[in-house]
């Protein structure tokens, strides 16, 4: 296992035990910031992994060294075999979890139970419905309050993923707020990243620094709790301390996170990438179908990573559209 471990090193001796898996290129939501307005061109099935291709990788991953597997998409709950998967998976000895809309989680509560998934994150980005169903293109806000509020009474731990975006929901942030005072969840602020497609520009961004300006004017600095991280974690925590609920922000932009980082993510088409912002990838898929190890590809892959945000080392480089624009988009890399 020390052998294994020591494979997930990168040049800059960060050690990576944290695998986020996408098991689907589709979405039932067309989210602006996600994925762009005409769709995405999206992988033959052919080409897309198999549950016994997932597992195989997967175990692979455990065997060397990986603890913690979070399912995405896409959103994953829309694959015909999640199901299947996610048991399978839960089946590993590793800590499973999952980001989703919400809208098909009644569907899967004994699933998630049996699998051992305690924590589910959910993507939500606004509390008012007719601006939910304009990010999202869709008309599913009631579905989604419901299966918040049906996750919290079957006692899982729910993150709520709220991307903040200016003169859209930044307006919503004391609202969001206001949801920890009496229901133990967290809600997660993250900062507006550039993605293929999705029309970035830094007049959009929230940042670190006005999420907490903002929250300071409703609140004593007394009452801003500053909670205890856990190792390797993108989002810094607070809570207010007469709320029951607590909130995070994951300032990917503005303080990145990357000395510490411990992510690896692999697509649906079986491709690794050791970076969100990495244009490159290694693909995985068709060595496996090969019967030959994937392993040195793993390494390979690993040991390029670079020090920072995929080398946009500055803030020039990171809002160079050129540079992100050879990404993919969000929905094929997995959230």
């Amino acid at each position: 296992m020390m052998e294994g471990k020591n494979l997930l090193q990168d040049a800059f001796e960060r050690k990576h035990d944290y695998l986020r898996i996408s098991i689907t290129e589709h979405c039932n939501l067309r989210c602006t910031y996600c994925m762009p307005e005409d769709g995405i061109k999206l992988t033959p099935k052919a080409h897309l992994m198999t549950a016994d291709e997932i597992v195989s990788i997967a175990q692979t991953f455990v065997n060397l060294g990986v603890t913690k597997i979070r399912l995405t998409g896409g959103e994953p709950l829309v694959r015909k075999d999640a199901k299947d998967i996610i048991l399978r998976l839960g089946k590993l000895e590793v800590n499973l979890s999952i980001t989703t809309n919400g809208i098909l989680v009644d569907r899967f509560i004994e699933t998630f139970k049996e699998a051992g998934i305690k924590t589910v994150n959910i993507s939500i980005d606004s509390l008012v419905k007719d601006k939910f169903n304009l990010i999202t293109r869709r008309e599913y806000f009631d579905v989604v309050q419901k299966n918040i509020d049906l996750l919290l009474l079957k006692k899982f731990n729910v993150k709520l993923n709220v991307v903040l975006i200016k003169s859209f929901n930044d307006n919503e942030i004391l609202d969001f707020i206001s949801i920890t005072k009496n229901k133990n969840i967290q809600i997660r602020f993250i900062e507006f990243m550039p993605f293929s497609g999705n029309q970035w520009d830094k007049s959009k961004l929230v940042s670190y620094a006005e999420i907490m300006e903002t929250i300071q004017s409703e609140y004593k600095l007394s009452e801003i709790e500053r909670l205890q991280d856990a190792p390797n974690d993108t989002a810094k925590n607070f809570k207010i301390s007469s709320h029951l609920g607590s909130f995070a922000i994951i300032s990917s932009v503005t303080n990145p996170f990357c000395s510490t980082c411990n992510r690896i993510r692999l697509t649906a088409d079986g491709k690794l990438k050791n970076c969100l912002f990495s244009n490159s990838e290694t693909p995985l898929l068709e060595t496996l179908r090969t019967g030959e190890s994937i392993i040195p590809l793993i390494k390979q892959n690993l040991l390029s990573k670079k020090a920072v945000r995929a080398g946009m080392d500055d803030d020039l480089k990171f809002q160079n559209p050129e540079l992100f624009s050879q990404n993919r988009s969000m929905i094929a890399i997995g959230g």
